[in-house]
């Protein structure tokens, strides 16, 4: 007899219509390349950050390959009801690192933020608050430990999120 085993980390909601709505499985050509001392440290932000979600934002470029990663920045999370299921990015800590970005060759490119005890699957609740044009890197964090990056932007009809291929660049 053989027995389908829900993974350990995939709560139920995530099999729900809703947050299988939040997903497009079309495949896309964009790109999100990040260097790797970039993906150590937003690793050790989750799992320093556990059992409550890490929010910050990836910095560098745009093309039309996808997203070029040049820097990740730490911002905090502001939601202190639900930290161990939400993120609310402060609107401060955005403000400050896109005045220090002004000038520069680079933006804000995308959000990256952490799912204690989740998968890397994007919530309804991340599409509701998501923005064309980012990339967003969900990190999934298990019994205080990163397992997995996912990287996830806005399909073209703004309905869902599709998966975006991580490639780490090692400097």
């Amino acid at each position: 007899m053989s027995t389908t085993r829900t993974p350990r980390y995939e709560p139920e909601r995530f099999r729900s219509p809703e947050y299988l709505a939040a997903v497009d499985q079309q495949a896309t050509d964009a790109m999100l390349q990040i260097p790797s001392h970039c993906l150590t440290i937003m690793r050790e932000a989750g799992e320093a950050g556990y059992p409550h979600e890490v929010c910050g934002l990836l910095v560098g470029t745009i093309s039309n390959e996808g997203w070029q990663v040049q820097d990740i920045k730490p911002v905090a999370n502001l939601n202190e009801e639900r930290a161990a299921d939400r993120f609310q990015l402060d609107p401060a800590g955005y403000q400050q690192i896109d005045r220090e970005l002004r000038g520069t060759a680079f933006e804000i490119i995308g959000v990256y933020h952490s799912h204690p005890d989740c998968p890397a699957k994007p919530s309804p609740t991340d599409l509701g608050s998501a923005w064309e044009g980012f990339a967003y890197p969900i990190i999934s964090i298990c019994d205080g430990k990163a397992a997995d990056i996912q990287c996830w932007a806005i399909n073209t009809s703004a309905s869902a999120f599709q998966n975006i291929v991580i490639k780490e660049q090692s400097l």
